[in-house]
């Protein structure tokens, strides 16, 4: 297919012309994965067209030696090829700017007797991931679980298909629904969360779909529900598994019918959005002892997620680390020692990323020298001496008066510092949602 000289020798039918209207990076490839024509935008990203032309594509954008397949990687050629129609992958790609997340979309190209003679294969780079540490609100990573996820991501965004997020505490769920969001048709919409842990039934029906003045004690105005707000965007409900069990069945009303009524209300209202479940817990089992409906469970799992452990994507920490670094804002340069580094990633996390975070954040204030050593990381029950929450002082004593909550805000950021555990165990202890002390951390 490419002569001495380097042009590409392309059959009778017109494959450049594919190309020229296609703004995303786009190639023709040919059956034994060679590339033999690119458009513009392709040749920008990975490099100049004599040389692109003719190579593997598995060459140009891995740099691998074989084929990706064969590198236990999803190869969306050899899914065209076997299926015969449009196949889709999410690969790591070495472009000109780095290496990137891309979706990978491949076409069969058939002559005219019905044989696939080439693919068209379209690359587009995702925007809510990255394998940087400079990715601010972006997810990161580059593990195999973490790609895998990613991919799920990537194929559910653009449809307004119900997601449920399944994941342990600390992996990532708000983040991960916000990505879905963000790449979806509805992008311009708003975005609303909704906590449904430790919310009474009242309070729940309330926050969300609102109620009328006088309606119950204590409701001075009326108030718009979230699910009003989230009309023409995205509802979250993270942790969907703690909604009582009376409200489910409002809920599942408004899922099958688009209507509801605010609390003291007759009057039926509709609002369009997407939904978003999250939930740490294992639903199957709630439906099984009664605690879940399974009418409710079977609508809105039509489209699971799980969310990788840190544990299973502990090739990802040594990345985490420096965007945590980052984000931390660290006056000087800080790093983990090799020892440091080797410890976490044999280290289980039961509190994931959110564990890491509080782990380096409260490492970075115990390293003197920049490195942090395994001595600065609580790990295995292990506490440094200088850790010890007892020989620091709590700063609360000054010689003003200090409002109730303000000494609360104090002690949570004191903890927050000196804790051993994860911010899981943490919420526990001080008797409040694991989502309402990260709001404080947040707000504060």
């Amino acid at each position: 297919m490419v002569e001495a000289n380097g042009t590409c020798c392309l059959p009778d039918v017109a494959l450049p012309s594919v190309l020229e209207g296609l703004r995303e990076p786009a190639a023709i490839i040919d059956v034994h994965r060679r590339i033999v024509a690119t458009n513009r935008a392709y040749t920008e990203r990975f490099g100049d067209g004599e040389r692109v032309c003719g190579k593997h594509c598995y060459e140009v954008s891995h740099h691998y030696a074989s084929p990706c397949d064969q590198l236990g990687e999803s190869c969306p050629i050899a899914g065209a090829r076997a299926s015969g129609t449009r196949c889709l992958a999410l690969h790591i790609h070495h472009t000109a700017d780095g290496e990137q997340h891309e979706s990978v979309t491949v076409h069969p190209l058939y002559d005219s007797q019905g044989q696939i003679r080439f693919f068209l294969e379209v690359l587009a780079r995702e925007q809510v991931a990255t394998v940087k540490s400079h990715g601010e609100g972006k997810m990161v990573g580059r593990s195999p679980a973490f790609v895998g996820m990613l991919e799920l991501v990537s194929r559910v965004a653009d449809a307004s298909t119900t997601v449920v997020l399944l994941g342990e505490s600390g992996t990532g769920k708000d983040l991960v629904a916000r990505a879905i969001h963000a790449l979806g048709p509805r992008a311009s919409g708003p975005f609303v969360p909704l906590d449904c842990s430790g919310l009474t039934e009242t309070l729940f029906e309330s926050e969300l779909f609102g109620h009328e003045k006088g309606s119950f004690t204590g409701a001075h105005e009326r108030k718009r529900g979230l699910v009003e707000a989230a009309n023409q965007g995205t509802l979250f409900l993270d942790e969907v598994g703690d909604i009582p069990l009376a409200l489910q069945v409002k809920l599942l009303r408004l899922l099958e019918t688009g209507t509801f009524r605010r609390v003291g209300s007759v009057e039926q209202r509709t609002s369009d959005f997407r939904l978003i479940c999250a939930t740490h817990r294992d639903l199957l089992k709630l439906v099984e002892t009664r605690q879940f409906r399974d009418d409710l469970y079977y609508r809105i799992n039509a489209f699971p997620i799980c969310l990788p452990t840190l544990r299973e994507r502990s090739e990802d920490i040594p990345l985490l680390a420096d965007c945590i670094f980052e984000r931390l804002g660290c006056s000087r340069r800080v790093r983990l020692s090799d020892e440091a580094l080797e410890a976490l990633q044999a280290y289980g996390f039961p509190g994931n990323v959110r564990e890491l975070h509080n782990m380096l954040e409260r490492a970075c204030l115990l390293s003197d020298s920049g490195v942090i050593e395994v001595e600065h990381l609580p790990l295995n029950g292990n506490r440094p001496a200088a850790a010890n929450p007892c020989s620091l002082p709590m700063p609360l004593c000054t010689d003003k008066i200090l409002s109730l909550d303000e000494v609360a805000i104090r002690y949570i950021r004191w903890l927050n510092l000196r804790f051993m555990g994860s911010r899981s165990d943490l919420a526990n202890r001080l008797g409040i949602s694991e989502r309402t002390l990260y709001r404080r951390l947040q707000e504060h």
